[in-house]
């Protein structure tokens, strides 16, 4: 008797890929099994939850790779610098989840609930200004509200990359494809200045008291 294929999560991912591309969230998991060539069962004794299945699926990680970065840096190095380090690594990961929910939006499908205090951007949110409080209490930051430090700088770098996406009014209707290669042909010199001069601006306001 031959043995059943084994399907891997790549394949399951490609198959929710193109449910989710076809009618966003609202697409069902047993149609995503179905097309996938498993049961509805399997899908979920190896993605917890839908959303779970969503974000892999659409390439967002559960933790932002900045994240991790940002564990290693507390209270090292320069923080200046620190800051348009972990900036660049903020905007580099909108820049690329953006065109696909962006993609998504746009051709009214629907999205998983993104609201309350366990959603992601909140969390993401929620990171940075646990760090930035982290810095003020080492005295490596002037004292200051660290919820609107924090959602100065991760507002201004959400408002540039979604800016982005706005495309030529002869590139429109956009697809994913178009999305990305608008994105990638902005230099990544005009991304850099524009970190280097957020975190400038800020930092006039937040440089910690020279000691006396």
């Amino acid at each position: 008797m031959a043995r059943t294929p084994k399907i891997t999560n790549q394949q399951i991912l490609e198959a929710a890929r193109e449910v989710f591309f076809q009618k966003g969230f609202s697409g069902s998991t047993l149609e995503i099994a179905q097309r996938a060539g498993i049961s509805e069962a399997s899908i979920f004794k190896r993605f917890t939850t839908k959303e779970d299945l969503f974000f892999a699926a659409m390439g967002i990680p559960d933790t932002p790779p900045w994240v991790n970065e940002l564990e290693g840096l507390c209270g090292k190095g320069d923080l200046k610098q620190n800051l348009v380090h972990i900036c660049l690594q903020i905007l580099e990961f909108y820049r690329d989840i953006f065109p696909r929910i962006m993609m998504l939006r746009s051709r009214g499908k629907a999205l998983p609930e993104m609201r309350g205090q366990n959603a992601k951007p909140i969390r993401d949110l929620k990171i940075l200004m646990s760090f930035l409080e982290f810095e003020m209490n080492q005295g490596r930051l002037r004292p200051c509200d660290p919820q609107t430090l924090a959602h100065v700088i991760m507002g201004a770098l959400m408002n540039y990359v979604m800016l982005e996406q706005i495309p030529p009014l002869e590139a429109l209707p956009i697809d994913l494809l178009a999305a990305e290669a608008h994105t990638s042909a902005l230099t990544s010199l005009t991304a850099i200045a524009l970190v280097e001069n957020l975190v400038e601006t800020v930092w006039q306001g937040i440089a910690p008291h020279p000691k006396s």
